[in-house]
């Protein structure tokens, strides 16, 4: 197996496991150059995001090629430029194949002027009961930009498809309109970039200037700006100004509107006044149609046993589902027969145990407080003010979820309350999150944030 093809398969390990604006600003133009004598030799853009990447990553990397390839002992990292290692690959005699070869870069290879990846199009978007209303949105846009679905306000969790869909929507207005529509994508963390760089060096309104003349801004995990006042206040006169000239705005975050408390109301407002769209997770069907999709692209196979079975077994996103994917690929390909299906089995298992990280009760408590912006005293005191009887139900079922806790421990946790309270509340949300989507995601976010912690 050539070192780019491990690398991409790590990748997708790795994304699981960091926050995406963190995966995409340090890990996203990595490469892995070489394996030999245990050490796996990762190249990174410069010296900065080496010694980023050394500090902050080295444990997470380093699992994740040991889970495809326990050859390797150790990491290194230098700094090299793509050309240079494109040079490297090609030269050694071991390298059967490059997995990425020149034309696989340039298909990656994002579009300076308006910071499209090409390799996203609708055309590959795989649509389903889970995201039809926001595809049929998307083409709605499409077919009158700036008039008809102005702003399209599309969220979901992580890994579910968003940023596919509005870079293909991007990619394909810029086309179809042969680039006579100025389209341009932007994730929250660069504006922020942009703004205190402006403010810094007082060419705000240079700034300005740029995002007036564009016809049509996406901007990635718009969540990502709660709090930070002066690019909230640019971002506001930023959409009011294109909105007033019918410009096409597109936005995506992980949660609606009216669940990002922090953001100023004025915002709120402007995007609940527009179109917004839901991704839920993917349904049997949709994981099984994009387990299909993802094989002819690596120009695989594998029998339908498995692919069910996978679709069966990996229900949160398309990302994990991808990321199984790979690992059972890998496998296959390494050992050079074919997967049973007792060794998928044990390969899934591995993939999707979730790590617990010391977790304890106390830190689930407070992510669940910290969340619902109510104090611990609140969550655990006796009162059954209806702003604290749901959270009180959540803290209890992710101590339950996450830690596996005790009837009795949980209830003694939570106030001293008797055991059968927190097994109404359990029973109570397990059935209910079937059913409810936006309680399913709430818990999942906080599920999320508490394990990242």
């Amino acid at each position: 197996m050539d070192p780019n093809q491990l690398w991409q398969s790590a990748l997708s390990e790795i994304e699981l496991q960091v926050s995406k604006p963190n995966f995409v600003t340090w890990l996203k133009n990595s490469r892995l150059i070489e394996r030999q004598d245990g050490v796996a030799l990762v190249s990174l853009p410069n010296n900065f995001a080496k010694e980023w990447v050394e500090n902050k990553y080295n444990k997470i990397i380093l699992a994740a090629i040991r889970n495809l390839d326990e050859t390797t002992k150790k990491i290194e990292f230098v700094v090299e430029s793509q050309q240079n290692s494109l040079t490297k690959l090609r030269s050694r005699a071991q390298v059967k194949k490059v997995f990425l070869d020149q034309q696989s870069f340039s298909e990656w290879r994002v579009d300076p002027q308006t910071n499209l990846n090409p390799r996203y199009s609708l055309s590959s978007f795989v649509v389903g009961s889970s995201n039809e209303l926001a595809y049929a949105a998307a083409q709605g846009v499409i077919k009158d930009v700036g008039k008809k679905y102005n702003p399209l306000f599309i969220y979901g969790g992580v890994g579910l498809g968003k940023t596919h869909l509005m870079q293909g929507l991007g990619n394909e207005i810029k086309n179809l309109y042969d680039n006579k529509i100025k389209v341009k994508y932007v994730s929250s963390e660069a504006f922020t970039s942009e703004v205190v760089a402006g403010m810094r060096n007082k060419r705000m309104e240079d700034i300005k200037e740029k995002y007036r003349l564009i016809d049509v801004l996406i901007i990635d995990d718009i969540q990502f700006i709660e709090g930070k006042e002066k690019t909230e206040e640019e971002f506001f006169h930023t959409f009011n100004a294109l909105y007033e000239n019918n410009k096409q705005i597109i936005i995506s975050s992980d949660r609606p509107p009216h669940f990002l408390p922090t953001l100023q109301e004025r915002l709120r407002s402007r995007f609940e006044g527009g179109m917004i769209s839901k991704l839920d997770q993917p349904d049997f069907e949709l994981r099984m149609a994009v387990l299909k999709t993802k094989l002819q692209d690596k120009e695989s196979s594998l029998p339908d046993n498995i692919i069910s079975l996978i679709a069966t077994k990996v229900q949160k996103n398309f990302r994990e589902l991808e990321g199984v994917l790979n690992r059972i690929l890998f496998y296959q390909n390494t050992k050079n027969t074919d997967i049973t299906l007792k060794s998928a089995e044990e390969i899934i298992n591995e993939a999707t145990q979730q790590p617990i990280k010391n977790i304890n009760p106390n830190q689930v408590i407070k992510g669940v407080a910290d969340h619902f912006e109510i104090s611990i005293a609140d969550l655990i005191s006796p009162s059954r003010k209806k702003n604290l009887v749901e959270p009180r139900q959540i803290a209890i079922y992710l101590l339950r979820d996450i830690l596996d806790l005790s009837y009795p421990s949980i209830g003694e946790k939570l106030g001293n309350r008797d055991h059968t309270t927190a097994i109404y509340a359990f029973s109570k949300l397990s059935k209910e999150i079937i059913k409810n989507q936006v309680l399913n995601h709430q818990i999942l976010t906080i599920k999320d944030k508490i394990l990242k912690v």
